[in-house]
């Protein structure tokens, strides 16, 4: 087994939770557009972070700058017991070591169309991790009983639906243990039927303790599972705090057009 940590829940904790997270300073440009302008927060152990904002905020740079697949020009990310400064140069050795503290879901499913479910899950423990081969099936085999979907072990994406695809990309992103599980608005490309399969796995993994972070246009699921919320907008995050105050008593008018707009369209 690797010896990344289970998930804690702060329940099990004694005294409050630690920070998984922390994030300081965080800068991302692209060219001229200065997409993430100094990006604060902290994520407790155990706990769900979902970041909400309109298209264009940064959401999803905020993501990908924490699991350097877009590795931000300044700022500090501290993931577990690895920090990074990205004000310096970061030589690829800790870049790997860093990325491998998170796992993420994309908005797409992205699975290998050639491996079955079954390998698709073990990819990365056997090729990234080395671990053995035996002992990465056995987890796998677990995680698809855990998300569902233990009768389809053997059979290749396009024979799944779309749910069914997001919950084994959820199964392969677990299958390396990460200390932090990031989801980039895992349901904005399922037909409106499949999104509670997939949103009943994440609560799944919220109750169990999993530190997640979610960039979700569900407001629901932020407002009953989430223990944080970031309101993202211009690359600066205008409002934070738990659910009852950002969602139901923003401070900020930018968070309340934002609101206004998502839950009342008409």
């Amino acid at each position: 087994m690797t010896d990344t940590p289970v998930p804690q829940n702060k329940s099990e904790s004694s005294g409050e939770a630690d920070n998984v997270v922390t994030v300081t300073g965080l800068q991302k440009s692209y060219g001229d557009n200065h997409v993430l302008r100094g990006i604060d927060f902290t994520v407790a152990a155990g706990s769900v972070t979902t970041i909400i904002g309109p298209s264009g905020s940064g959401k999803t740079t905020i993501l990908r700058a924490l699991n350097a697949l877009d590795v931000p020009d300044g700022g500090q990310i501290t993931i577990g017991d690895v920090t990074v400064d990205f004000g310096k140069t970061v030589p690829k050795s800790q870049l790997v070591i860093y990325r491998a503290q998170s796992g993420m879901v994309f908005q797409g499913h992205n699975l290998f169309p050639h491996k079955s479910v079954l390998e698709n899950i073990i990819e990365g423990p056997v090729i990234v991790q080395k671990r053995k081969r035996d002992e990465a099936v056995a987890d796998a085999e677990a995680l698809l009983i855990q998300v569902g979907l233990s009768d389809k072990r053997d059979q290749y994406p396009h024979q799944l639906s779309g749910g069914q695809q997001q919950r084994v990309g959820i199964a392969r992103a677990l299958a390396l243990k990460p200390r932090l599980m990031l989801f980039d608005e895992p349901t904005s490309a399922l037909d409106p039927e499949l999104v509670g399969e997939v949103l009943g796995v994440m609560k799944d993994l919220a109750t169990q303790g999993w530190t997640m972070i979610v960039v979700t246009h569900e407001i629901h699921f932020a407002q009953k599972v989430a223990d944080q919320v970031l309101f993202a907008d211009g690359g600066i995050v205008l409002e934070q705090g738990p659910p009852a105050e950002v969602l139901s008593k923003p401070k900020h008018q930018r968070t309340k057009q934002f609101l206004r707009r998502i839950l009342d369209p008409v």
